[in-house]
């Protein structure tokens, strides 16, 4: 069965809002927004990052990333270091407070999950499982694609037909 590529993206889209909804109501009220948390698991995940490139690979500007990077810094979550093959150039890295701080976080979500999991159908349950490779390599070839390819507009479909 071939899949219609457009439709796919538009459900994916629709159900990514709705995820991202659940993901709001299930997160703890401890201070950190989404985008902190965010930068935090992709710092965890990747290793020390510039700053420029975490502005980058979180869609916001480098003040913006400057500012909470210093919030993060203050509240001892991360801690910038000079790069060792480069020491004019600064990095940013997770902290052991930084790491214990995602691993609550994920522990009150998974939690919180877990009482929603018992209430849908093994077979839901069974698909989700399934999903997981396919949800992995979607936000991975988000991750691995260019910067410029990442944040492009699509074209303007009325502006394309003329």
């Amino acid at each position: 069965m071939e899949v219609d590529e457009r439709t796919l993206a538009v459900g994916i889209a629709s159900g990514l809002e709705r995820l991202i909804g659940l993901v709001r109501s299930l997160t703890p009220p401890d201070g950190i927004s989404l985008t902190a948390a965010a930068t935090l698991a992709t710092l965890e995940r990747s290793g020390p990052r510039r700053l420029t490139a975490l502005a980058v690979q979180e869609g916001v500007t480098q003040p913006a990333m400057t500012q909470l990077i210093g919030r993060l810094q203050d509240a001892g979550l991360v801690r910038r270091e000079a790069d060792p093959a480069d020491g004019r150039v600064v990095q940013v890295r997770l902290t052991d407070q930084g790491r214990e701080t995602l691993a609550r976080r994920r522990a009150v979500r998974a939690e919180r999950l877990a009482a929603i999991l018992d209430q849908i159908s093994p077979e839901h349950k069974a698909a989700l499982a399934a999903a997981m490779p396919a949800i992995d390599a979607l936000a991975s070839a988000q991750r691995n694609s260019p910067p410029t390819a990442r944040y492009a507009q699509p074209a303007d479909p009325e502006v394309s037909s003329r």
